[in-house]
């Protein structure tokens, strides 16, 4: 999608380790949503993706950004971290995989449910990821 396109463009930046602030932009892309008249299913779909999106630049990088984009026809979550990477993708998406710090456990996240919950609620997810130079992932949802 053209940002270009965009009906809505909002970016976010997202701190690591920043526990206290983890799911307040996942709250606003939510009461967006809403606002917007989106169907409610596909809010929560969104909004359970893009909370998990956002724990994990809090959790496993050094920092980044949360893009979230709607057009007519789709729903756009993109983050962007500086690092570390994701050393093996494949294996970061299985369930109960998890590389969280004991910091982040401590507080009750890090349970290795990020990546396969985005995958279970979009339609089409897509990571890059470099080792020591971040990861990218795009989450998109069809609006019907």
């Amino acid at each position: 999608m053209p940002e270009s396109e965009a009906a809505i463009k909002q970016v976010f930046p997202i701190e690591a380790e920043d526990f206290a602030s983890a799911g307040e932009v996942s709250g606003k892309i939510k009461n967006t949503l809403k606002r917007l008249g989106v169907d409610a299913a596909l809010v929560r779909r969104a909004a359970i993706a893009s909370y998990e999106a956002e724990l994990n630049l809090v959790i496993h990088s050094y920092g980044g950004q949360l893009s979230f984009m709607v057009t007519p026809t789709e729903i756009r979550i993109v983050t962007k971290d500086t690092g570390p990477g994701i050393p093996d993708v494949e294996l970061a998406m299985r369930e109960g995989y998890s590389t969280a710090s004991e910091k982040a456990r401590e507080l009750g996240f890090g349970a290795g449910m990020g990546l396969p919950n985005i995958r279970r609620c979009a339609d089409k997810v897509e990571i890059q990821s470099k080792m020591g130079q971040g990861t990218t992932v795009q989450i998109t949802f069809s609006i019907q």
